[in-house]
């Protein structure tokens, strides 16, 4: 058997030579391996699914059976009234965890090694993004899957009830980059939540998620009713699962969406790529 010399530095070299140089990953194989790894995280840690799998169980059991007779006169007759929204809120809630992973991972210093990848610099980011939407299909799922055994009918069928959550995922991405940003700002993890809750409740419940905002107080009621971006969102799940969504409908959503992304996405990456 015989032996490197350790002196001979030549022989190292061609030992460990590549012939040619690799290429250097595409925007979108990168983008996708942060995706698997984001996905690779649940499966190992399927811990991280009970907000996405109690969650929705939860809310909605709570507010049909507690409130259901008090607001529409019986549970069964509020459940086509709320399960759209709650199916929204189940999903919004969830939101919050991308800051709260990636503030994890850049106490951890993960995301200084990303950063000095060659590699495209929104990947990890937007590969996270992504992973998350595989839990907001997962809450989906089980908030419709429940809402139909308590006796939710959508009038729109299946189609209407697939373009409700695609709709809703939409929405759920653009919205992320605000808990995004929060991430990379916020000290720790716990900081994230915290502010992140501050900023979903208002959005959440001053809506017509449980209510029609025409019972609610004058100033309240123009929060709700005209002026919270979650208010549209719910109406056009609704409108698609009842089979009477407009244009209007999902067009404000979009536009939304498009604004969201449009403007924090850049905000983002221009904090990240300054993080220290």
């Amino acid at each position: 058997m015989t032996t490197l010399d350790i002196g001979d530095n030549s022989a190292l070299r061609q030992a460990i030579r590549v012939e040619r140089r690799p290429k250097r990953p595409s925007a979108l194989a990168t983008t996708l391996t942060f995706t698997h790894r984001a996905l690779l995280k649940i499966k190992h840690v399927p811990e991280q699914l009970m907000d996405a799998t109690l969650t929705p169980v939860i809310f909605t059991l709570m507010f049909v059976y507690l409130f259901g007779g008090a607001i529409a006169g019986d549970p069964q007759t509020y459940v086509q009234f709320l399960l759209p929204g709650i199916l929204v809120q189940s999903v919004l809630l969830i939101t919050v965890y991308t800051g709260f992973t990636i503030n994890t991972d850049i106490s951890k210093g993960v995301f200084d090694r990303f950063r000095s990848l060659p590699i495209w610099r929104p990947a990890p980011i937007v590969g996270a993004l992504l992973g998350d939407s595989v839990r907001y299909t997962i809450a989906s799922t089980i908030t419709i899957g429940l809402g139909l055994i308590l006796g939710f009918r959508p009038e729109g069928g299946l189609v209407g009830v697939v373009l409700a959550v695609m709709l809703l995922l939409i929405f759920a991405f653009a919205l992320s980059w605000i808990f995004t940003i929060l991430g990379l700002l916020m000290r720790t993890p716990n900081a994230v939540m915290g502010v992140s809750m501050l900023i979903l409740m208002p959005l959440t419940f001053a809506s017509n998620i449980f209510v029609d905002p025409a019972t609610m107080p004058s100033g309240l009621q123009t929060w709700a009713q005209d002026i919270n971006p979650v208010s549209y969102l719910v109406t056009g799940v609704r409108g698609l699962m009842y089979g009477t969504a407009s244009f209007g409908d999902i067009a404000w959503v979009l536009v939304v969406s498009a604004i969201l992304t449009g403007v924090l996405a850049p905000i983002t990456m221009r904090m990240y790529r300054n993080k220290t």
